[in-house]
């Protein structure tokens, strides 16, 4: 998205306290820090480690300083509040078009002075475009200050206004949408007489919007600016000095940097077209065009297919991509070639004489898209022509497995032709047209990737993966949602599922499985990319990805075994009254289901959350806040004597709670809750045989109440039955948490559980929280879903190979 403008004071700045590398920016990030030249350091190792990081901390803050200066210099807002405006955006589903109206033509014209906004009308802009009624006074303001300094009109820095044309601008070209709406957009703005022509002046405005944008997104300014303005030159060829709109959006749409910072999505078209995103490279890189360095520290264009590398302005005359992805003839079809191309050689050692490649001084090497084998140019001959797809052959669906089905002969023809004819005849989308016929003995993988999960982790994920597979096996979960994979991979043998997302994520997959009515259900793996991710934790696939190596976590894939996860209905009959519920958030539980104290805390996260999204962009701060909801929980107890507010039946018989205190109670289908807290607890060994007492109870045993049978009980995500567990507040679940008390009250295991409330309280269904009025919560089994659950870790002991 886009940035603003407007810095902040350093003092406030520097309270927050700012991550370094969101602060310098890129040029102070590539300054070296000069160590004090003193003799008696030069003589000795540095001793107290104090002094060097006394001096760190001083350097910092001095390169921190000077960034900021830079920023205030250059009309441009900090980077914390530009993230705290991309934020907004993100929840935010106005478009700059709707509240433009509302100023020209609606209730908002009162504030209009012409064609500008003073600061008030400023304030209700953001207000209405962000939808948000409590934006911090010192990020609005920053934002006017902003589009005061620099290229503005002279008269409305003295006016204290801003030009609505300006902050319109800057505003779409931060939205989402077609790159073309937004270049008729911000032409049609400065169009004010509507004759359809801008002067140069009028587009000159355009293009201010259009750097201040790219300066914030991180983007090489020095090296967009030239390519912006050779773009005007073809743009004028008469040298009149004005420009139609038919010239302006010829102009853009073959202008490739422009396209990649408007946030053109790159679809897979299979006609050499790259997938381009901007990239900054920490190492030494060569163009693939020109040859020569991008530069260290410097950003340049990669294509997600096939790593092909250029500077910006090569992008325009850079070779068609030579990725296919599925074979376009019969000769293609079984057998994969390799498909090399120049540079890429991230290893700097040939795969095949093992000697290094000098990766650093020019354009050497070469690297197999498919097999991700990096070799000399020599070495070339010596290769051979077919390819196995490497190391993660095991997951890849290559393109001589995807045919279209008009190039299937025979029988399999007079299968296929009732549904599909030729690939001209058919109102079919792509996927639809073709067939896939998998390698013998492998199980391709179908990749499902939420890039708002977990940050900007998501986006990099999906780019990764478009790399190390076929892009035909990853689908964007924002596009089209996961319908268009399971149809392509509906008849696919062996195949499996790897969701990259969180827990909501990872049920909407589950959810769409189950409506999808597949001939064999393929199973499940989790990337954990939430903040709670407790499902990906009890299948072993860890709390979160931290950027590791994603060919390792599919190498670990193949090693996973299959288990069969219990999912349950819940049908909720609200009684007749007054009193208003919530939207249930859902009818299928696939972690747990609580009452009371927990969900209590997850609704004020819920809320403060929706109300205020900038203060929640990180792990860590989501933490917090839980944490602060939680205290505040413990002291006023809002769920207390949650017993005299319910009835709970197991299995149609009642549960006993008259001699408990409880502020909460927990169904859990899985044993983590809340980012890892176990509320049932470890099982403690008794006496007997746990293998005999277990086996004795069996699958026959739907209800488990007994208080010494239940201590000897382990939660099994596949038994098809739950673990009712009652909460005596918010110190005990701390104390679970922490691990400072083993387990809440284990009330019961059933395989059917019934509540009746008599107030309204709040409930959560997998971390999805609500208010709910008096009801009748009815909980029953209803089905099963195969997920795969990860390798067991390594042992760390140095003797665990004993073991």
């Amino acid at each position: 998205m886009i940035p603003s403008p407007g810095a902040l004071p350093s003092s406030r700045d520097e309270q927050e306290g700012i991550d370094p590398p969101s602060v310098l920016g890129k040029r102070s990030r590539t300054q070296a820090l000069v160590w004090p030249r003193d003799s008696a350091v030069q003589g000795a190792p540095w001793k107290p480690k104090r002094r060097r990081d006394k001096y760190c901390r001083a350097a910092f803050v001095v390169l921190l300083r000077k960034g900021r200066k830079m920023a205030n210099d250059r009309g441009l807002i900090s980077p914390s509040d530009f993230a705290q405006l991309q934020k907004y955006m993100e929840y935010s589903t106005r478009k700059v078009s709707d509240v433009l109206k509302l100023f020209e033509e609606g209730e908002m014209s009162e504030y209009l002075q012409g064609d500008a906004i003073g600061y008030e009308g400023f304030q209700q802009f953001l207000k209405i475009y962000l939808e948000a009624d409590n934006i911090p006074n010192h990020l609005s303001l920053a934002l006017f200050q902003s589009f005061k300094t620099g290229h503005c009109l002279e008269d409305t820095v003295i006016r204290d206004v801003v030009c609505l044309s300006d902050v319109s601008c800057y505003f779409s070209l931060l939205e989402g949408g077609r790159p073309e709406d937004k270049l008729e957009f911000t032409f049609k703005l400065y169009d004010t007489d509507r004759n359809g022509i801008l002067d140069s002046s009028e587009v000159d405005r355009i293009i201010i919007q259009m750097m201040r944008v790219a300066e914030y997104l991180d983007w090489d300014v020095s090296e967009l600016r030239p390519i912006l303005q050779e773009m005007m030159k073809e743009i004028d060829y008469d040298g009149s000095g004005s420009v139609s709109l038919a010239e302006w959006l010829r102009a853009g749409a073959t202008t490739v940097p422009l396209l990649v910072l408007l946030g053109l999505e790159m679809t897979l078209k299979d006609n050499g077209q790259h997938m381009w995103r901007p990239k900054r490279f920490p190492r030494p890189v060569y163009c693939n065009l020109c040859e020569s360095s991008i530069g260290l520290g410097k950003q340049g264009l990669s294509c997600n297919l096939c790593k092909y590398v250029v500077h910006d302005q090569c992008a325009m005359k850079a070779l068609p991509c030579e990725v296919s992805t599925y074979a376009k003839s019969r000769k293609d079809i079984g057998i994969q070639s390799h498909v090399w191309v120049r540079g890429g050689c991230v290893s700097g050692r040939c795969d095949r004489c093992q000697k290094k490649i000098r990766i650093y001084h020019s354009l050497v090497g070469l690297h197999c898209v498919w097999c991700h084998l990096e070799i000399h140019d020599d070495c070339l001959q010596a290769m051979g022509h077919e390819c196995d797809c490497g190391l993660l052959r095991d997951h890849i669906l290559p393109p001589s497995s995807i045919y279209p089905s008009v190039l299937a002969s025979g029988q399999e023809r007079k299968i296929s032709k009732t549904s599909q004819k030729t690939l001209d005849d058919l109102n079919l989308s792509t996927f639809e047209a073709l067939r896939i016929d998998p390698v013998p003995n492998t199980h391709p993988l179908l990749v499902f990737v939420n890039p708002k999960s977990g940050g900007k982790q998501g986006e990099r994920v999906l780019w990764k993966f478009q790399y190390l597979l076929n892009p035909r096996q990853v689908f964007n979960l924002l596009k089209d949602g996961p319908e268009p994979g399971l149809r392509f991979f509906r008849d696919v043998p062996g195949c499996r599922i790897l969701v990259c997302g969180g827990d909501g994520t990872v049920g909407w997959i589950l959810e769409t499985i189950d409506k999808a009515n597949l001939p064999v259900v393929p199973p499940v793996a989790v990337l954990p990319l939430g903040t709670g991710n407790d499902l990906a934790r009890c299948l072993r696939w860890g709390g979160g990805y931290e950027g590791q190596n994603l060919g390792k976590i599919l190498k670990d894939l193949e090693m996973s075994k299959v288990v069969h996860m219990d999912r349950w209905s819940v049908e909720v009959i609200p009684q007749q009254t007054e009193e208003k519920s919530d939207p249930v958030p859902f009818q299928i539980i696939n972690n747990y289901f609580s009452i009371g104290v927990d969900a209590s805390i997850a609704h004020r996260f819920h809320i403060m959350r929706e109300k205020y999204p900038e203060k929640f962009n990180s792990r860590m701060k989501n933490k917090l806040w839980y944490f602060e909801f939680a205290t505040s929980e413990s002291i006023f107890s809002t769920c207390k004597k949650l017993e005299e507010s319910l009835t709970v039946e197991i299995c149609g018989k009642p549960l006993d709670l008259s001699n408990l205190s409880l502020e909460g109670i927990a169904v859990l289908n899985i044993p983590s809750m809340h980012g890892g807290s176990n509320l049932w607890g470890d099982t403690k060994k008794p006496h007997g045989d746990i293998h005999g007492i277990n086996q004795a109870l069996g699958p026959a045993a739907k209800v488990i109440t007994d208080p010494d049978i239940l201590k000897t009980c382990v939660p099994d995500l596949t038994d098809k039955r739950l673990e009712v567990v009652g909460l005596e507040g918010a110190i005990e679940m701390g104390q679970i948490y922490t691990k400072l008390k083993n387990a809440g009250r284990r009330l019961a295991k059933c395989s059917e559980i019934t509540f009746h409330t008599t107030k309204t309280l709040p409930m959560q269904i997998d971390g999805e929280p609500w208010m709910q009025s008096p009801c009748t919560i009815k909980i029953t089994h209803k089905n099963q879903m195969p997920m795969l659950v990860g390798p067991p870790p390594r042992s760390s002991n140095f003797f665990g190979f004993l073991c």
